[in-house]
Formats: structure tokens, sequence, C-alpha cells
């Protein structure tokens, strides 16, 4: 190939290159876009109502009033759920969780031979928290929701009825079951209090009679004396005129 076949192919080739440069050139020119202020996305939030985003799920309704009427067989039942990690007998052996006998009122934290999560020992107060009723049946609605970093992995029981029967049957491990709380006690109290007022009312009553009482008698011994104070000779003429 001589030198003037190697000009015609460098003269296409920078040709190529001056039309490609002129139409990215062109192009910018018509569809320039002015650059952001700020690069990202604006996202446009919907308003809502104050106090919306604040709004809290509702507390779960308390298993107290259930207890009276729970099923502790069907406790039993549910409880078969527990048994991969928790023994119920008296005596029985820790597994994965404690021993379950006499739970109810066991302090917090305490039962000999388990090791405990630092959270549950927190949670403990060194033995001044115990497994009340309220505090078992917060405990079964959300473990994690009671003792945040608890190392009990269990979902939790949501429907009221089976922490009813679970903690009905749990209050049985026990040879002295703890007394069930009684139903109704805040509103014995409210009328205690009443019968008390009522009482009281009684007795201010017969208090302010009993005050009154001396002031009549001192009356009457003032009129007494009064008569007495007359003199004779005023009385004497008087009966002789009758």
């Amino acid at each position: 190939m001589d030198s003037f076949e190697i000009n015609k192919i460098i003269g296409a080739l920078l040709g190529v290159i001056f039309v490609m440069f002129s139409v990215s050139i062109v192009s910018e020119a018509l569809f320039h876009a002015e650059g952001l202020e700020t690069p990202g996305y604006l996202v446009e939030v919907p308003e809502s109502d104050q106090g919306g985003d604040q709004q809290q799920e509702a507390a779960p309704e308390s298993v107290l009033p259930l207890l009276a009427d729970a099923d502790p067989s069907a406790g039993e039942g549910i409880f078969k759920r527990c048994q991969a990690c928790h023994t119920a007998e008296q005596g029985g052996a820790n597994k994965v969780g404690p021993n379950l006998w006499n739970i109810v009122e066991r302090p917090v934290a305490s039962h000999e031979g388990f090791s405990y999560s630092a959270a549950m020992q927190e949670f403990a107060q060194g033995g001044e928290t115990v497994w009340d009723y309220e505090n078992l049946d917060h405990f079964l609605i959300s473990p994690k929701g009671l003792v945040p970093g608890t190392a009990m992995a269990f979902a939790g029981l949501k429907k009221i009825e089976d922490r009813a029967d679970l903690i009905a049957y749990l209050r049985t491990l026990s040879d002295n079951p703890t007394p069930l709380p009684e139903a109704g006690s805040e509103g014995a109290n409210e009328e205690g209090d009443a019968a008390a007022g009522d009482q009281g009312a009684a007795t201010e009553q017969p208090a302010a009679d009993a005050e009154q009482a001396p002031e009549a008698e001192g009356d009457a011994t003032q009129g007494k004396d009064a008569a007495a104070e007359v003199p004779s000779d005023e009385i004497k003429p008087a009966v002789q005129a009758q």
C-alpha cells in the first residue's frame, strides 16, 4: 500500500472524528440542562392529622378479671408449647429455661442452678420483683416487651383467654397455690370509704347535739338563779293579793 492510500485512510478517520465532535457540540447546545443546586430527590409526604404519628396501640386487656373462671386443664394443653424449654414438676431439671414449679409469686431470676440473662437479672432488681399474676400476664403477652434483651425466644400469647388458662395452670404448680386476685377490690374499697364517710357524718351529728345540750342546761340554770335573786318581801304581797 503506497503513501497515497494511507493518507486517504487517515483523512477519513479524521473526518469521522470531526463529524462526531461537531454533533456532540450541537447536541449539547440544543439539549442543555441546568444543574441542580442541591443534588437529590424531592419526596412529597402527604400531610396527616396532628398527633396521628404519636398514636400508640391500645394496651392489651388485663387477664386478672378472667383468672377466677379460667380453665387450668386447658392451660395444661397450652403449656405443651413450653415443654421444649421448661419442666413443670417439682424438682424438675432446668432446660433452656428454668423449672417452673412454684413460679407464681417466685422472685424473678431466683431459681437455683439456672444461669439467667443480664436483662432478666436487671429486671429482677435483686429479688424485689416477683412473678405475680400481672407480671406473668405481661410476660406471656410479649417476653421481650416486658424484659428487653431477654434470651427467651417466644412470640407471646395474644389471646387473653389462652393467657388466663395458662396462668391458672401455672398456679396449680405448687403445694400451696397463691390466692387469686379478688374481683372488684377497687369497688369494694370505694364502698368502704363511702361507708366510713357516712359513719363519720353520723358521729359528728351527736357530737353537735352534745355541744348544744350544755348551753340549754346553762340557760335553765340561769333562770333558776334569777328566780332565787327575787327578794322575799316582793313575793309575799303578791301571794296575799291572790
